[in-house]
């Protein structure tokens, strides 16, 4: 195991030297000046001459990048251009409030999606198959700012179960800042269940057709045990890159679920950062975001390995 992480690793190393490539350049190619962003209405010619100077934005581009990718590397991402904070320090600042909202909207997922597409695809072809299938389609289809604008008219303006908005970190008061998420929570879940449940569902009809799960109930097994033993234990091979995928997706920020709760996290870091053209803060989260969705894949293709023996030698 640990020579095959090793060797994903290695592999990791040149895909995130290449993504650094693509997100300094492009960020680049941007409209719009972060200078005169941030200078304002004083836009004298001495001090636009000195911002450029002292952010080293005169350089030629490979420069540029030699520079932040060398000072990236020793852990330096940058420095705000609007609130003269190190990067590093800002994303150390929203990244817990998004890992509290990922992995709450993935229990739910989890927790909703998956019995869903187990029991669908035990029940094919039955009402209960159906009733599944229509629920998870409204799931997909319902849009989250709709649903969370709804939740907060129904749970929190009418009967007052919950907070509209707001965070409260888990370190002050955990149940506060619980009963502030779990309305987002649950708008990022819902629809996240149904991709799931969709996948469950597929992966274990082709399953429950298979030959050892045949010869399993020939064998006198109950049929709870086939399922949930023989049948589910080989389809979650596919379902772990699904949660795996889903949750670097959660990581990278629900912009419109955090917009519409008021959560800081990383969704209206990046909104600010790309208004204010903020160009480090805007690296630093693209970048992080690659390396999590590529530590998401490793830690997959890890999960694979102890759900299936026969990769192990792989």
């Amino acid at each position: 195991m640990l020579s095959f992480l090793g060797r994903r690793v290695l592999i990791a190393i040149p895909t995130i030297l290449l993504i650094s490539v693509f997100v300094f350049a492009l960020q680049k190619f941007l409209p719009g000046d972060p200078v005169l962003a941030l200078a304002g209405e004083d836009r004298n010619p001495e001090m636009l001459a000195f911002l450029r100077e002292k952010y080293r934005l005169n350089d030629p581009l490979y420069v540029q990048y030699f520079h932040w990718i060398g000072n990236a590397l020793r852990g330096d991402l940058g420095i705000s251009l609007r609130t003269q904070q190190p990067v590093l320090e800002l994303i150390g600042q929203k990244l817990p409030v998004t890992v509290q909202l990922a992995v709450m909207a993935l229990i739910f997922a989890v927790v909703i999606g998956i019995p869903a597409g187990v029991i669908s695809a035990y029940k094919k072809g039955t009402w209960v198959d159906w009733l599944a299938n229509i629920i998870s389609l409204s799931g997909l289809s319902v849009p989250n700012f709709w649903l969370g604008i709804m939740l907060i008219l129904l749970v929190s303006v009418k009967l007052g179960w919950l907070p509209a908005s707001g965070y409260q970190p888990l370190t002050e008061d955990p149940l506060q800042s619980l009963r502030t998420m779990l309305m987002p929570a649950f708008v990022l879940g819902s629809g996240l269940a149904a991709t799931l449940m969709r996948h469950t569902r597929s992966a274990m009809l082709g399953v429950l057709q298979s030959d050892y799960v045949r010869t399993a109930r020939a064998k006198g097994l109950n049929e709870r045990t086939v399922v949930l033993k023989h049948a589910l234990r080989n389809a979650l091979v596919p379902i772990v890159t699904v949660v795996t995928l889903l949750f670097g997706e959660l990581l990278a920020g629900a912009v419109l679920t955090e917009q519409i709760f008021t959560i800081p996290g990383f969704g209206k870091l990046v909104v600010d950062a790309v208004f204010n053209r903020d160009y480090a803060v805007v690296q630093g989260i693209v970048l992080c975001t690659a390396i999590a969705f590529i530590a998401m894949n490793i830690l997959a293709d890890a999960l694979y390995r102890i759900l299936n023996p026969r990769m192990r030698n792989q």
